[in-house]
């Protein structure tokens, strides 16, 4: 902005002092076009005839012309010596003129513009610059004036000279832009200090963002930044917050998932040890230990590799989804169930059309689901396995028991890590709490949900809910 208020400034100067020169040249040209306009049509008011001595037509024209404050019109006739050099005779209008300034009181000034064959210039004095213009004198009849002084050359004849003091002029201007840097430098000074009060508000919040990250740590993610307004600003703090609160839940959810692991883990690691320590020398004791030891190992390994898909569910190639046939897809999956134990099993009802889907990780949990109706009904029970479309866009695969059901209380409870929920009748499970975890990541990853519903009868019925259009050359949006 400094730049720019001073080169408005410069331009403006410029402007006033070009200004200047054209009217100042312009008056020249005026009055230098009356004067010859007066030679040639002219009369002298003595004899009603043209001029025929210069002083005369020098005097008649000078008394009826008005000069501007700074300007001088003057007649210069030859001096009584005639000689070249020598100071000329001047003819001037009755008015003050400052002394130091007069032209007509600088002789040298007046000898090189009478000797000058130039109709104008410049003359650059101590006194001050001047502006003039010159015409010369030619009546009819009238010759040069003679060499008298054996210099080998005429005086020159007389003229009529216009001479304009520019200093005052340009002092106007220069005035100007002098006032012009004073008040551009009273607005940068308010502007500036107006931008340092409305930057430092803007940037406040910034601030406020960068200090609240620099406070944070692992142990304290309970501060947040007040939000104000509707800008940008408030935006940026509304997402800085958001983010905070993400990660407070994802380290919760650390800290919880590490507590459990190890609570889980510790359990069968204490088993193994102990019977390691207590073990004899008895081969039928040293074979039992072997059995228990290695069954508390196994559910340690499926402990580690239900830890491991449920961390692979955080990527986003956990669910790699291709056309699927639907019900080709259902009966694949009443297959494999079948195996998991002597039940009732029903293929309840199948949806005949392609999605997009991926048919692996939906078969996986499914049979998650299968299992554990299984492991929450008594032998001979009936459990049904089926697909359905919900409503346009969306379908449903379920598996339906027909056990003592689960308890309103633990409805959302059983979905989480290591959360069993309330043990149901009949319930033989030895399980690490996983498993329905597992089903609802591979829903998530499908855009998808899972659902515990009442079953009629007695029960419950497990439903995955899944975005599913139809396929059309393309994967789910």
């Amino acid at each position: 902005m400094a730049v720019a208020l001073a080169a408005v400034a410069t331009a403006t100067r410029s402007i006033l002092l070009r200004d200047v020169d054209h009217r100042i040249s312009g008056l020249l040209t005026q009055e230098s076009g009356e004067f010859a306009n007066f030679v040639e049509e002219g009369r002298d008011p003595g004899t009603g005839e043209r001029f025929t001595d210069p002083r005369t037509l020098l005097n008649v024209f000078l008394r009826r012309q008005y000069a501007d404050p700074d300007e001088e019109l003057l007649g210069l006739t030859p001096g009584r010596d005639h000689a070249p050099g020598a100071a000329p005779y001047v003819i001037r209008q009755n008015r003050d003129i400052p002394a130091h300034v007069a032209l007509h009181e600088d002789r040298d000034a007046l000898v090189e513009i009478f000797e000058s064959t130039d109709p104008s210039g410049t003359l650059d004095r101590p006194r001050g610059e001047v502006r003039w213009a010159k015409v010369p004198i030619t009546l009819k009849g009238d010759t040069a004036t003679p060499d008298t002084t054996g210099s080998g050359r005429a005086a020159p004849p007389a003229a009529f000279v216009v001479a304009f003091h520019a200093d005052a002029e340009r002092a106007v201007a220069d005035e100007a832009f002098r006032t012009l840097l004073a008040i551009s430098g009273l607005a940068l000074l308010m502007t500036t200090g107006i931008g340092w009060a409305v930057a430092g508000r803007i940037l406040a919040p910034v601030r406020l963002v960068r200090t609240t990250a620099a406070q944070l740590t692992e142990q304290d993610l309970t501060r947040r930044i007040p939000v104000q307004g509707r800008d940008d600003i408030a935006a940026l703090a509304a997402t800085f917050n958001a983010m905070l609160d993400r990660l407070e839940r994802a380290f919760a959810a650390q800290r919880t998932f590490v507590d459990d692991a190890g609570h889980e883990l510790r359990t069968p690691i204490t088993i193994v040890r102990g019977h390691l320590e207590l073990m004899g020398d008895d081969p039928a004791e040293r074979e039992e230990t072997v059995r228990l030891v290695t069954d508390e190992l196994d559910r340690m390994s499926r402990i580690v590799e239900d830890l491991l898909l449920l961390a692979k569910a955080e990527r986003p190639d956990f669910v790699t989804p291709g056309p699927v046939q639907l019900g080709e897809l259902t009966a694949d999956v009443f297959v494999k169930a079948r195996a998991l134990g002597e039940r009732a099993w029903e293929l309840d009802g199948v949806a005949d059309l392609e999605v997009e889907l991926d048919a692996q990780r939906i078969t996986q949990a499914m049979v998650q689901l299968a299992q554990n109706a299984v492991q929450h009904t008594a032998p001979g029970r009936r459990i049904r396995i089926g697909s359905r479309v919900a409503r346009p866009g969306r379908i449903e695969l379920y598996v339906a028991d027909s056990g003592s059901g689960v308890r309103a209380e633990d409805a959302e409870l059983i979905f989480e890590r290591f959360r069993r929920g309330t043990t149901r009748r009949g319930s033989r499970t030895s399980g690490a709490g996983l498993g329905l975890a597992i089903v609802r990541a591979i829903a998530q990853g499908h855009r998808g949900e899972v659902e515990l519903r009442p079953t009629e009868g007695g029960g419950a019925t497990f439903v995955l809910d899944l975005p599913a259009p139809e396929r059309q050359g393309k994967q789910l949006p």
